[in-house]
């Protein structure tokens, strides 16, 4: 099993005059966090998401499902088991090459 990601330091910081508030050490720590490294801030109802910005092009719309999708595995919502005939199909075809720019052949059903 793997350790969650999805933690809360629970340290306080004071906001100063021109709205800047220090990141504290274990939350540097924790998001591998130095000087010049970029941060993105993500509001979620009364909440502020921070994440380290790994590259430029990122979709935020994708990180944001990414931390959504974490925090939900980590307080055990919202997840159930892939059923077991998809498992053995996705474990079946694991290992073979796949051409994104093919034709799909047959009905496709969402």
């Amino acid at each position: 099993m793997t350790a969650c990601i999805y933690r809360r330091s629970g340290e306080k910081n004071t906001l100063t005059s021109k709205g800047q508030v220090t990141l504290p050490k274990t939350v540097r720590q924790l998001l591998g966090l130095n000087t010049g490294t970029k941060v993105a801030f993500d509001v979620r109802g009364n909440e502020v998401v921070v994440s380290r910005v790994e590259a430029d092009h990122e979709d935020p719309a994708i990180g944001a499902f990414l931390i959504l999708l974490e925090a939900d595995i980590c307080n055990g919502r919202n997840i159930t088991a892939l059923p077991d005939d998809l498992a053995q199909a996705m474990l079946a075809n694991a290992r073979h090459p796949v051409n994104l720019d093919e034709e799909i052949n047959g009905e496709v059903a969402f």
